[in-house]
C-alpha cells in the first residue's frame, strides 16, 4: 500500500513521494523536517532508558523544558519582591496575562483585543453563557453535537437549568447517521435551519474529542447567524491543532483549554476569545470582578463596575501567575515557529501514521483497524482514532507496557496524536512494529 502525496517541509519546493513503511525512510523524512530539532526541547517519559513514543497529546501535552525557566523567574520575583512583584518584576504581575493577546491572537485568527487568559477552561465557558446564552421568548434552544465531551455536556444542561428549564426540552443533539462515526455537516445546517427562530445558541466542539472530525466552524457560524442565533465554540482539541480564524468567520465567543496541544502543565489555564462586535454591548450580562474593571482605575477600588473594553473586560479575579507562566512559554514557542509549519507537518506525519496502520493491517491475518478520523485533511487535525475490530483492551495495554503511550476510549477505540512539535517520522514506524509485535502476542495468548 504505497500512498502517493503532495508535501512540502516548509519551503516553497513541492515534491511528491511514496510512503514507505521502513525505518530508513522515517529517518529520511525526520532529515529533512525543520521542526524534528523542537523534538529536544521536551521532557519525555522514560521506557528502558529510552523516550516513550507519546501519543497523547491531546490529552495533555509534554512538558517543554524552557518551561522551567519561566516558572523559576516568578518563584524567584516572588521570593525577592513580594507583593511589589506585582508592578516592578520584569514581568510584572498586574499585567502578565497582557503578554498572551499578540501570540494567542495569531494562534486562533483574532484581533489581539478579542483574546484573553484566565481560569479553567469549563468556568471560562459558564461565564461566556453568562452573556451568550440569553434565553427570550420562544429562541430558547441550544444546539450541540451528539457525544460532546461530558464536561460541555454538563455545563450546557446546568445553565438551562440555572435558567429554568429541562434539558430535555431545550438541548437539541445534532444525531449521527446510522452506522456512522461522523457528524455530517449536511445534517449540522439543515438542523439549524430547521430550528430557526426556536434557536438562541450553537455550541459545538470545534474537533470532537472522540472521533478527531474537524467541523468547518465557517460555514456553521454563517449558518447560526442566519437563524439568528450566537454561536460559541469548544476548542479544546482545535487550538494549537488547527488552522482558526475566529475574527473573521464571525464567531461570537470560543474557549479552550492550554494543557493539550499547548503544552501548558496539567489543568492549566484557558484562553478565550470574544469578537470585537461585542465589546462594547452594554446589554449583555456578565459576571463581573476587579480584574475586569478598568484598568486605569482598578486601584482606586471603585465601587462601581466599568469594564475593560475589549476581552479582558471579562476577566474576574486577578490571575494564577504561577499558572500562567508555563503557558507564556509554549505560546513563545508557537509564535517563533508558527501555526503554518506545525500544520504541514502535521499533514504529512498524520498521513503517515495512517499508511503504517494500513502496513501492519495488510501484514496480519485477522486484524482490521478502521481509522473512524475523516481522511480529507481540511476535517481533521493530528488525531486519528482507531476501533480495533477483533482486538480488545489488551493490546492498549500491550502499548503502554512496551512505551507507547496512547489513549483508550471505550467501546474499543485508540487515540493517536502525533504532535508535530515532538513526534518523529521514526517513531511512527518504530509504533508499528510495536504494534504489530503486540497485535501476535495478544493473539496467541
Amino acid at each position: 500500500f504505497y500512498v502517493s502525496i503532495f508535501f512540502y517541509f516548509y519551503t516553497t519546493k513541492i515534491t511528491i513521494m511514496n510512503f514507505l513503511n521502513t525505518k530508513e525512510f522515517a529517518k529520511s523524512l525526520d532529515a529533512q523536517d525543520e521542526l524534528n530539532k523542537y523534538k529536544s526541547e521536551f521532557y519525555f517519559p522514560q521506557h528502558n532508558n529510552k523516550n516513550v513514543i507519546y501519543f497523547t497529546g491531546n490529552s495533555l501535552g509534554l512538558q517543554p523544558k524552557i518551561t522551567k525557566k519561566y516558572v523559576d523567574e516568578v518563584m524567584d520575583d516572588w521570593a525577592n519582591m513580594a507583593v511589589e512583584g506585582h508592578f516592578y518584576s520584569e514581568k510584572p504581575w498586574w499585567d502578565y496575562h497582557e503578554r498572551f493577546c499578540n501570540p494567542l491572537a495569531k494562534l486562533v485568527g483574532a484581533k489581539p483585543s478579542e483574546v484573553g487568559v484566565m481560569n479553567t477552561l469549563t468556568v471560562n465557558l459558564h461565564l461566556l453563557l453568562v452573556s451568550f446564552y440569553q434565553p427570550k421568548g420562544k429562541r430558547i434552544k441550544i444546539l450541540c453535537e451528539e457525544k460532546a465531551f461530558p464536561s460541555d455536556q454538563y455545563m450546557l444542561q446546568s445553565q438551562v437549568k440555572f435558567h429554568g428549564f429541562a434539558p430535555e426540552d431545550v438541548i437539541v443533539e445534532i444525531k449521527r447517521r446510522d452506522g456512522e462515526l461522523t457528524t455530517r455537516q449536511e445534517d449540522i445546517l439543515a438542523k439549524i435551519e430547521e430550528l430557526g427562530d426556536e434557536l438562541a445558541l450553537v455550541f459545538i466542539g470545534g474537533v470532537n474529542y472522540y472521533t478527531g472530525q474537524v467541523f468547518d466552524m465557517k460555514t456553521i457560524t454563517a449558518a447560526g447567524h442566519k437563524s439568528g442565533a450566537i454561536v460559541g465554540w469548544d476548542l479544546a482539541h482545535a487550538a494549537g491543532n488547527i488552522e482558526l480564524n475566529l475574527h473573521d468567520w464571525q464567531v461570537d465567543f470560543a474557549a479552550w483549554c492550554s494543557y493539550k496541544y499547548m503544552n501548558s502543565g496539567p489543568g492549566n489555564a484557558s484562553g478565550y476569545f470574544v469578537h470585537e462586535k461585542h465589546h462594547s454591548n452594554k446589554d449583555l450580562n456578565r459576571f463581573a470582578g476587579w480584574y475586569g474593571h478598568n484598568k486605569e482605575r482598578r486601584f482606586l477600588m471603585e465601587p462601581n463596575f466599568d469594564a475593560v473594553e475589549g476581552a479582558n473586560g471579562w476577566q474576574v479575579s486577578n490571575l494564577p501567575i504561577l499558572s500562567l507562566a508555563p503557558y507564556l512559554a509554549t505560546v513563545e514557542m508557537f509564535a517563533e515557529v508558527g501555526m503554518e509549519k506545525l500544520i504541514a507537518k502535521r499533514n504529512i506525519i498524520t498521513s503517515y501514521l495512517e499508511f503504517i496502520l494500513h502496513e501492519i493491517d495488510k501484514e496480519i491475518d485477522g486484524t482490521e483497524f478502521e481509522v473512524i478520523t475523516p481522511s480529507n485533511q481540511s476535517e481533521r487535525g493530528c488525531q486519528l482514532s482507531v476501533y480495533l475490530h477483533g482486538q480488545g483492551k489488551e493490546l492498549f495495554t500491550y502499548l503502554m507496557q512496551n512505551g507507547v503511550i496512547t489513549d483508550w476510549r471505550e467501546p474499543n477505540v485508540i487515540r493517536l496524536a502525533p504532535v508535530p512539535f515532538y513526534t518523529s517520522f521514526e517513531d511512527i514506524y518504530n509504533f508499528g512494529q510495536i504494534l504489530k509485535q503486540g497485535i501476535n502476542e495478544c493473539a496467541n495468548k
